[in-house]
């Protein structure tokens, strides 16, 4: 360390001691420490007349010295000087000018040396920090005065008499120097000392009113927040978090911990395993959103949606997460409410719909006994009808949240084929051109019908949302072991919000719904079910104006078990998808998930 830097150190060190011991003190005790060392100096000197001269005591002009000194030293202890002008302290030292010399002369040549007591009055001045320069002169004159009043008392005032004792005002005069210039030093950093000092309380306070702030928000808010560091402990739980806990405690537990804790999956009656809730999870480094549980039990239990963050350090590397629980309980009550009555009112449609296509088809059995006319509008009502009747089959299914899936081998590009043959007289209508650009075999291990209802969906969609003389292209390969298979439009496509909901049931995008486009918004729900439930998946590319293309992959090959063939698959909802214990499917809380569950008929 250089000199530099040591002597800023040891200057601030002494400010510090300064302002602590000295400034922070009163005007009056400040005055009687800065006399204390000079009256002090003068009892140990009185000491020593008295153990060496006594004589000297009997000399007028030493015990003027010392009354002097006495009376200063009282003075400086019993004046309010606080009440009179800032400065008038001063004359303190000045007066010490004066009890030295009466001292000094009064003690003969026993105390020749007694004048070097100046130095306090001299340090005094210099230090006070208040007109430094005049304090500098003063105190030089003040001990040139004192060296000479001797020789001037004797008549000696020659020039070379009167250069003798120079040296002493000369010394007192580079004391004073230093001293202004250290004080001067010491008080700027004191200074800088007390601004920052003010700056860190001015910070403080404005950091507990944040914090304050902080408070009142979190526990304004109606979601449960609860951050964590890397190692677990809870750093911050807001009232919302703090009332939840409260719910997933056991009765007569007030302090449970984690493992003790009523947390429960999404059927609301599978416990969950302390490193699968959320709390674990995000002490884990794990991001999730909208991962549903409940808590409690019985009629007080509530539905929580979590979503979770980390937090990374400077250095990148973990320090924690925040954790936010969102109570959904209405909402998965109302999507139930909703699942229920779209299941009843499609079961109660059901049977009317099955009658009357039977009945239709009967009048159709002989269409030569019947009118022309009259047997078109027949096949328009068993077209119509029969769409409805698939329309309430799909909300069953939905509403159920399941389905069976019969796989066996198949070559999805004839599937493709038999799409676009069926959607071929809508495009027809609509202007739009089909283009099939799939390799010529596709094998796969799937559901005909279910496989077939994805590509009518997805084909039927793209003619549907493309204008007159657009283009619906259909895209097949094999990919490794894999079938990818694409269908492009260049429609009305849809925005990054419209895109993130497509995949929801009942979801219709807004340039949809104002061309007043018929459908409900399930095809793409069902499809993608489907898709999922043969191990596969799925997804969207659009831009407005640009068009869509949808992407799906299924695993490719066909399957060596002949029990294969025999398979069903009945699709449920997944883990992901949040059914309650009553099988209402919560899907549009968590997402579309689906799991599949195989067994041998």
């Amino acid at each position: 360390m250089s000199a530099a830097p040591a002597a800023a150190t040891s200057g601030g060190a002494a400010s510090a001691i300064l302002a602590r011991f000295f400034y922070q003190r009163s005007l009056r005790t400040r005055v009687v420490l800065s006399q204390l060392p000079l009256s002090i100096s003068m009892l140990l000197v009185l000491a020593v007349v008295v153990v060496i001269r006594p004589a000297t005591l009997q000399d007028p002009l030493f015990q003027a010295g010392l009354w002097l000194h006495a009376a200063l030293l009282l003075a400086c202890a019993v004046v309010p000087w606080h009440r009179l002008p800032f400065p008038s302290f001063l004359a303190i030292p000045y007066l010490d000018f004066a009890a030295i010399a009466l001292s000094r002369e009064g003690s003969g040549e026993l105390l020749a040396n007694l004048g070097l007591l100046v130095l306090f009055p001299v340090f005094w001045l210099a230090a006070s920090g208040l007109a430094r320069r005049t304090s500098v002169l003063a105190s030089f004159a003040c001990t040139l005065l004192l060296a000479w009043l001797p020789l001037l008392a004797g008549g000696r005032t020659t020039l070379e008499d009167l250069s003798h004792p120079f040296l002493l005002p000369l010394m007192m005069l580079g004391i004073a120097v230093s001293v202004s210039v250290m004080t001067n030093s010491m008080d700027a950093q004191r200074l800088s000392l007390e601004a920052k000092d003010l700056e860190l309380r001015q910070a403080l306070q404005a950091s507990h009113g944040r914090q304050q702030l902080l408070d009142v928000i979190l526990d304004t808010v109606s979601v449960g927040l609860v951050a964590v560091d890397a190692q677990g402990h809870d750093v911050l739980l807001n009232r919302t978090q703090r009332k939840f806990h409260r719910i997933a405690s056991p009765n007569g537990n007030h302090d449970p911990g984690e493992p003790d804790l009523l947390i429960y999956a999404a059927d609301r009656s599978t416990l969950l395993p302390v490193q699968d809730r959320p709390i674990r999870r995000a002490v884990r480094g794990e991001a999730f959103t909208d991962n549903l549980i409940w808590i409690g039990t019985g009629p007080g239990a509530r539905a929580l949606s979590s979503t979770a963050r980390p937090i990374t350090n400077a250095a990148g590397h973990f320090d924690g997460s925040v954790v936010a629980f969102y109570d959904v309980t209405d909402l998965v009550t109302a999507l139930a409410a909703k699942d229920d009555f779209v299941a009843n009112i499609s079961h109660e449609l059901r049977t009317p719909l099955t009658s009357i296509l039977g009945f239709l088809g009967l009048a159709l059995d002989d269409p030569a006994s019947l009118p022309p006319e009259l047997t078109n509008y027949l096949k328009v009502a068993e077209r119509n009808a029969d769409r409805l009747l698939t329309l309430v089959s799909d909300l069953l299914s939905v509403a159920a949240g399941s389905f069976e899936i019969r796989p066996r081998p198949t070559d999805l590009a004839d599937l493709v084929e038999q799409s676009l043959d069926s959607a071929a007289p809508a495009a027809a209508d609509h202007g739009v051109t089909l283009v099939n650009e799939c390799q010529s075999a596709l094998p796969v291990l799937g559901d005909i019908g279910r496989l077939g209802q994805v590509l009518d969906n997805l084909v039927s969609n793209a003619v549907k949302y493309t204008p007159d003389g657009g283009t619906v292209t259909i895209r097949g390969r094999l990919a490794d072991a894999s079938v990818v298979c694409e269908v492009q439009d260049t429609g009305i496509g849809m925005d990054s919000g419209e895109k993130a909901e497509a995949f929801t049931k009942f979801f219709r995008a807004g340039a949809v719904r104002r061309t007043a486009i018929p459908g409900v918004g399930l095809g793409l729900a069902i499809t993608k079910a489907i898709v999922e439930s043969h191990g596969g998946s799925i997804s969207l590319r659009s831009e407005p104006g640009m068009g869509t293309t949808v992407r799906f992959e299924l695993p490719g090959g066909v399957a060596d078990d002949e029990a294969a063939s025999e398979a069903v698959v009945a699709v449920a909802p997944a883990r992901g998808a949040r059914a309650d214990p009553a099988g209402v499917d919560s899907a549009d809380v968590a997402g579309n998930g689906w799991e599949v569950r195989a067994h041998a008929r």
